[in-house]
């Protein structure tokens, strides 16, 4: 086991990113499978995740982000098996992701799992520069840059992950794009390249526990690390409170860019709603938005056979 997961490690320690492009989720310990394919299963039941996001709210031409996730356990939870939707809009440039998720679990010990996970798909990214608005002042119309589109172009890749659970903590490694698809073949007529995609290093990290004697306050601390190679190392640090295993509050602090605040509800053990909302502070972004908003609803519907789900389930 020791060797598989130093393997692992070697693995996705090899590739290393050149930039942060993958989209930003406050609420990246409930839209795990976005991040890593080793989750795809680890619920216990068929997983729908559904998540919105509205960055620098005001801010004309601000990322937006949507996500749509599903996935479940197969073959005696042995093997898990995820899809993963994504769309995400920053100005001009549109990108849509399809990916398949596939994880095989292994037990350890009496009450950790750990999940070996791939993720395979393709990338579609789209352009369009000819409605933006120049400044004719300063020549802007006469720019060839802007006078075409960047071609569509669809590309595929994929990507690794290890996740290890227990019900009080998990943590996990991964790199959902290996490939560093390059787009400066995909041109316009005047001859602007559109660039490539950069591999990204994720680890996430979170455990649970009580805070009295009747467990009906609970502190729920996780972590999310983005590596690459030419940025800095960026981390979303969160702690949510739960009480009575209904209501959720949390707070955030990313670092060098935003703080924010989470809201949570449980209205069943397979049903919860989400609500962030995040502040950028970095170089007086705030002076130009409003802030970045997310909306997330989560449902878990009850496997044939299993009768019911484990109840609560808090990763």
């Amino acid at each position: 086991m020791k060797k598989i997961v130093i393997i692992g490690l070697a693995l996705i320690g090899g590739f290393a990113a050149n930039a942060q492009q993958d989209a930003m989720f406050t609420h990246y310990m409930f839209n795990t499978l976005s991040v890593n394919p080793g989750y795809a299963g680890s619920r216990d039941a068929l997983t729908i995740t559904g998540l919105h996001r509205s960055q620098w709210v005001g801010f004309d031409g601000a990322p937006t982000t949507q996500t749509i996730t599903l996935h479940a356990p197969v073959f005696n939870d042995k093997v898990g098996l995820g899809l993963s939707i994504l769309n995400d809009k920053i100005g001009p440039i549109n990108t849509t992701s399809v990916y398949g998720d596939f994880a095989y679990k292994l037990p350890v010990g009496d009450k950790g799992k750990l999940a070996f996970g791939l993720k395979g798909g393709i990338n579609i990214l789209q352009g369009r520069l000819t409605p933006l608005k120049l400044d004719d002042e300063a020549g802007g119309s006469q720019d060839v840059a802007f006078q075409n589109n960047i071609e569509s172009d669809i590309l595929p890749n994929f990507g690794f992950g290890m996740y290890y659970s227990t019900t009080k903590w998990y943590a996990g490694i991964s790199s959902p794009k290996l490939l560093e698809n390059d787009y400066t073949s995909n041109t316009t007529s005047s001859g602007v390249a559109g660039g490539s995609e950069k591999r990204h290093l994720f680890f996430i990290a979170g455990t649970v526990f009580n805070l009295n004697e009747t467990g009906t306050l609970k502190l729920k601390p996780t972590a999310f690390a983005k590596v690459t190679e030419a940025a800095p190392i960026e981390a979303d640090l969160t702690a949510m409170l739960i009480i009575q295993d209904k209501v959720e509050i949390g707070l955030m602090g990313r670092t060098g860019d935003a703080v924010g605040l989470l809201l949570g509800y449980n209205f069943t053990n397979q049903l919860r709603f989400g609500y962030s909302f995040d502040w950028s502070f970095v170089n007086n972004t705030a002076k130009y938005n409003a802030g970045s908003h997310e909306v997330m609803l989560r449902y878990d519907f009850i496997m044939n056979g299993k009768g019911r789900i484990r109840s609560p389930r808090y990763f």
